[in-house]
Formats: structure tokens, C-alpha cells, sequence
């Protein structure tokens, strides 16, 4: 097996003989670490091991895990708009 680096993940490339006789073992690995497993065939790449990530059905709240708010958003910030010192300007400026 060669490790190659790249990234946070680890790549490998190995042959399909020996992939054969590890498959159950590297899915399991791929799944729970990353990475990705390029399988050989007289040394020329014929397929790729990644592990399966399911896209959500909606882009709306996709971050919702991801993001925290701190603070409070709502409240004033005590800064005054120009919008609201001098309506006039806004509209007609």
C-alpha cells in the first residue's frame, strides 16, 4: 500500500489483488476516516474508493448545525442609519 499526502485525508493506491482480499476492511476504514483508495490494474488507476456522502434534498438550513450565534442579533447596535437621520436624502438623493 502507498500513502500518499494530501489534505487532511489520506489517499492511498494499491493493487486490485490486494484490494481484493481487503475490501470489506478499507470500506469500513474510507467510510469512518476519509480519504479515498485508487485501485491499480498493471499500475494504471481503474477505479477510486470514496466514501459516500448524501446530498441534502434542500439547501435551505444546510449550515444549521454548522453555524452558532453568540450574542444578541435583534437588539439595536446604537449606530444610526442615514436612512433614518435623513429620509429625504435616501429617496431623493
Amino acid at each position: 500500500m502507498t500513502i500518499h499526502s494530501g489534505g487532511t485525508d489520506q489517499n492511498w493506491t494499491m493493487k486490485a489483488s490486494e484490494f481484493k482480499a481487503k475490501c470489506l476492511g478499507l470500506m469500513d476504514e474510507v467510510a469512518e476516516h476519509g480519504g479515498e483508495i485508487v485501485i491499480t490494474k498493471n499500475s494504471k488507476p481503474v477505479a477510486n474508493l470514496t466514501a459516500f456522502h448524501e446530498r441534502p434534498k434542500s439547501l435551505f438550513g444546510i449550515d444549521k448545525s454548522r453555524l452558532k450565534i453568540t450574542g444578541d442579533i435583534i437588539s439595536p447596535i446604537g449606530v444610526e442609519w442615514e436612512a433614518q437621520s435623513d429620509p429625504d436624502r435616501v429617496l431623493n438623493p
